[in-house]
């Protein structure tokens, strides 16, 4: 048997728009991660320089002069690419004020 009734449209353009939603916001959501990730490899750096500098005065009984002394003696490496690193040390006797900045 023949029917001449054209099908209903608006169902298929409803789920259509909310895909379309669906994936708009889960865009908007996840492209904001990646500031977070670069605030936490930034914490993380700065805390594996304080924990060179701890094991170092833990050893020597003195606290590395600076962030070379800790690449080359202790095997930290530092991604100078992607962060700037202040490393001052007063003393020796000290512990050292650590900044990690994200360029």
């Amino acid at each position: 048997m023949y029917s001449d009734r054209k099908r209903s449209r608006a169902l298929p353009a409803l789920v259509c728009a909310l895909i379309l939603l669906v994936l708009c916001v889960a865009f908007l959501r996840f492209r904001g991660s990646g500031s977070d990730l670069t605030e936490e490899s930034a914490a993380a750096l700065e805390a594996a320089v304080r924990r060179g500098a701890l094991q170092c005065y833990a050893v020597e009984g003195v606290y590395p002069p600076d962030l070379a002394y800790l690449e080359d003696n202790y095997g930290l490496q530092i991604n100078t690419r992607d962060f700037y690193v202040s490393y001052e040390a007063f003393s020796s006797n000290l512990p050292p004020d650590v900044i990690v900045v994200p360029r």
